[in-house]
């Protein structure tokens, strides 16, 4: 496996496996498959060290990835950022999830405006809440029924990292 910094080739690619998700999961809110050209906009917020994406070649292909978002627009929130880390169904299981995380936390650790990671997570999102676990990022609370989608009400758990 290969992590490396997104490149503009694998747009389609990032695209798959986050509409995916949007079509078949919980793990994101959207609920409409996302255009190219929302995600292109998404793509080129992403090439500061600050808030950097990348991806896992698997086997000659696109795995997964994972970004490191503003986690709010006003300034006292400069050094928080939301980290987003989705992995193909095809994919899963085969430690790209665990070798992302690692990455980016090592990454952020090394970023002098980085102080705390943020993730927001679907409550029943078992996978999701032990790989956070694992590395280390604590549970900071629950906010219940916030979004609805498949015909339900979920609840999202609020988890942080401080790196430095």
């Amino acid at each position: 496996m290969l992590i490396r910094k997104a490149e503009l080739r694998d747009l389609d690619d990032l695209l798959k496996i986050y509409n995916y998700e949007v079509e078949n999961g919980t793990a994101t809110f959207d609920i409409a498959p996302v255009a190219r050209e929302a995600w292109e906009l998404w793509f080129q917020n992403h090439g500061s060290p600050q808030f950097p994406l990348y991806v896992a070649e698997h086997k000659g292909h696109i795995g997964g990835y994972v970004s490191l978002s503003p986690y709010r627009s006003k300034d006292a929130y400069k050094h928080t950022v939301e980290l987003s880390l989705y992995v193909s169904p095809d994919d899963r299981g085969c430690g790209i999830a665990s070798a992302l995380m690692e990455y980016a936390i090592h990454h952020a650790q090394k970023e002098e405006q980085i102080h705390t990671i943020v993730s927001v997570i679907t409550s029943n999102n078992q996978a999701s809440t032990a790989l956070h676990e694992k590395f280390g990022f604590r549970y900071c609370g629950t906010i219940r029924e916030v979004g609805f989608k498949m015909g339900t009400y979920l609840d999202i758990d609020n988890y942080q990292l401080i790196v430095c």
